[in-house]
């Protein structure tokens, strides 16, 4: 898997998650996210994905393309659909 360690990544990065649906648990789409400064504390980056900030966690998989994701997916959760 191409994944990136997210203390490696800088503002301007563009990554890939698996991101899962908080209000729908058993959907999962994969979704392009911006590196960005945390808004909130500048020593910090978040990503923004759907328009959210979201704090960047350690074990956080971040993907150097729509593929790599697509792949890792694939390998989780086996060969499904994703909506």
């Amino acid at each position: 898997m191409e994944t990136i360690d997210p203390k490696n990544v800088k503002p301007g990065d563009e990554v890939y998650v698996i991101y899962n649906n908080p209000h729908t648990p058993t959907v999962s789409n994969i979704r392009a996210a911006e590196i960005v400064p945390h808004p909130k504390d500048p020593n910090q980056l978040a990503l923004f994905l759907n328009e959210t900030f979201h704090v960047i966690e350690d074990d956080d998989a971040l993907f150097t393309s729509e593929n790599a994701a697509e792949q890792a997916f694939n390998d989780l959760y086996g060969d499904y659909n994703m909506q």
